[in-house]
């Protein structure tokens, strides 16, 4: 699987679900999109959203799974950490 997380520096939510993928050793790309306005336009293009965060999880067979926010319930379920 691949995560792609679109973020902010000043985001808690950003913050705390890149704290909690960190402790569940989940591996991760991450853009900061209030320093990379292509990103940010990608992220929109994705999500159709401008909030904070969105990660993007692909899974083994290419399917794009776009969670807005810190879901942790979705992330668990989609990355099998349940």
């Amino acid at each position: 699987m691949e995560v792609v997380i679109y973020s902010t520096k000043t985001c808690p939510y950003c913050k705390m679900e890149k704290e909690y993928l960190d402790s569940k050793g989940v591996r991760y790309t991450n853009f900061f999109v209030d320093d990379d306005e292509a990103r940010a336009e990608e992220m929109t293009k994705l999500s159709g959203q401008l909030g904070v965060p969105v990660t993007i999880i692909t899974d083994e067979v290419g399917k794009q799974n776009i969670v807005v926010g810190f879901d942790k319930k979705q992330l668990d379920k989609l990355l099998r950490l349940e």
